[in-house]
């Protein structure tokens, strides 16, 4: 142990050194990151870095025996991500630093240990994936469809106990009791943890690749299952016991009791795939919680041949891989550039609030709708105007909903209505892009809007909604994400907005007058926006 220390006392300070580099670098991103283990959905991130020194430092030993085989094509790689570093720095985005920084990480490692090495190693980088965040819309996303999936299945569980109950999107009407499955209750809280152990429990687990797929995949499923049938239970303990069973300790408690239940659901899962497939063996044969893959390192280590080891007195410099010290050199020139560019804050133009915006507007008349505060919370907008709009006559108004964000790179944004309609139990019919009226914004860009005529029960809707950010009139979500990271690169600027327009369809009624009485609204409405979503 000693001497393996002397022997590579300069690694070990290179080390410390490329630490403190990148820790420089990407210090904001990083802290970012850490935040972000607060939140339950993530909490098991303070656990992936620790599990991944443990293998490092396990193979330690069998690593050595790679250190001159660093490999050029690392190098190229430390350059990708520090490219894609910097344009996540100057985009202000912290997914795509994040991001960045783990590439330079898997760079550096080939650099110095070269591809046997890597080889020895992946498993240790791979799962350093899992301790970054999802980005914003697709963890909301997820969330959505999850909430809608366990709601369904959790009113199954429900009446199988013969209990009357309605399910309205992610609401469950007991009648008495009411209970929405809100975002905490999507099952993420379980979903991510359990993904991040699974695909620990497959590496462990010594048996075909197939078998440890199936561990890894069936995460989701086992999830899914099992945070439906705690929805299920609530649902049922609610019934018998009141309101009390779904509130306080008691519920994060049965929270606790579900995760230990998914757990050991991949458990069986193993021992049944043992006892199926794999006859003769035990399961403590099998799984193996030994960090050191002691079959891939005895054939990685005969396989280096006294050539290799001839090639590497050559390759090294002051005892360290060539690509290696490039790679690190590389990181030292970035050091004072990152400093040099500082915090790169969003720039956010000058506009009116949308408390100024006209409540009447000729011949239409708005009367302002208030938000609850958990609304409010939940969207995390900064600016906002909800209002129903109509003419002398008419008893079916517009409404009339924007909601602005000032800043969509810290996981705030503009939540997409066709994602957030099924959650309040609207079912999306016909689905169409539309160009209205000749309206075109200061760039030029024409009014495309997203239509929708959903329906819930008897009840019908034809909705008009779109994402108006920075001059762009967007109807592609993805689109929308895209062009946030190129205004952000481009134009420091990340503010943008949803607008949403919609109109009840009464039954029986054509939807071309709705559509007509939404345009006549926009030829009033549309000119005004940009005063309070500025291009």
């Amino acid at each position: 142990m000693n001497i393996l220390l002397k022997e590579n006392l300069g690694l070990y300070a290179s080390l410390c050194l490329v630490a403190l580099m990148l820790g420089t670098m990407f210090s904001d991103a990083l802290l970012y990151m850490i935040n972000a283990w607060e939140k339950e959905e993530y909490s098991h991130g303070y656990l992936i870095p620790v599990i991944s020194f443990w293998f490092i430092w396990s193979n330690r030993e069998a690593a050595s025996k790679f250190m001159g085989s660093g490999s050029w094509v690392g190098i190229f790689i430390v350059v990708i991500g520090l490219i894609v570093g910097l344009m996540g720095e100057l985009a202000a985005l912290y997914i795509v630093t994040q991001y960045a920084f783990l590439l330079i990480l898997y760079g550096l490692c080939l650099s110095l240990l070269g591809w046997k090495g890597i080889r020895l190693m992946w498993f240790a980088l791979a799962y350093l994936f899992f301790m970054i965040p999802l980005p914003a819309f697709i963890y909301n996303s997820l969330s959505s469809q999850l909430q809608l999936i366990s709601s369904q299945l959790g009113v199954a569980v429900i009446r199988l106990l013969d209990i009357s109950v309605f399910l309205q999107g992610n609401v469950i009407d007991l009648g008495v009791y009411k209970l929405q499955v809100v975002d905490a209750c999507s099952g993420l809280r379980y979903l991510f943890p359990l993904t991040s152990f699974g695909f620990l429990c497959a590496y462990f687990f010594r048996a075909k690749f197939w078998m440890r797929a199936v561990v890894f995949l069936t995460t989701l499923p086992i999830t899914v299952i099992m945070n439906s049938l705690r929805i299920g239970v609530i649902g049922i303990l609610v019934e018998y016991w009141g309101i009390e069973q779904a509130e306080g300790f008691l519920h994060d408690f049965e929270g606790w009791i579900i995760f230990i239940g998914c757990l050991g659901v991949l458990f069986a899962e193993m021992w049944l795939m043992v006892l199926l497939f794999m006859p003769g063996k035990k399961f403590s044969q099998v799984f193996v919680v030994d960090a050191v893959a002691s079959t891939e390192t005895e054939d990685l280590v005969a396989s280096s041949t006294e050539d290799d080891n001839a090639g590497k007195s050559n390759s090294r410099f002051f005892g360290l891989p060539k690509p290696y010290l490039v790679a690190c050199t590389l990181l030292l020139v970035m050091v004072p550039l990152s400093i040099m560019m500082g915090d790169r804050e969003d720039i956010t133009p000058q506009r009116l609030r949308f408390v100024n915006f006209p409540l009447q507007m000729d011949e239409w008349k708005g009367v302002e709708v208030g938000m609850g505060q958990n609304f409010i919370d939940a969207l995390k907008f900064d600016d906002y105007i909800i209002g129903n709009y109509s003419v002398a006559g008419d008893d079916l108004p517009v409404n009339f909903y924007v909601a602005y964000y000032a800043s969509q790179r810290k996981g705030a944004s503009a939540h997409s209505p066709k994602s957030c309609m099924p959650g309040d139990g609207w079912r999306i019919g016909a689905f169409e892009q539309r160009r209205i009226g000749q309206y075109v914004t200061s760039r030029g860009d024409p009014l495309m809007v997203n239509r929708a005529v959903i329906s819930k029960g008897n009840s019908r809707q034809l909705v008009y909604y779109w994402f108006q950010q920075r001059g762009r009139i967007i109807t592609n979500e993805y689109l929308v994400k895209w062009f946030l990271f190129w205004d952000a690169l481009t134009k420091q600027r990340t503010d943008g907005a949803l607008v949403r327009l919609v109109v009840v369809l009464p039954e029986g009624s054509d939807e071309k007058e709705a559509d007509k009485k939404l345009a006549a609204f926009l030829e009033k409405a549309f000119p005004r926006l940009e005063k309070y979503i500025p291009s």
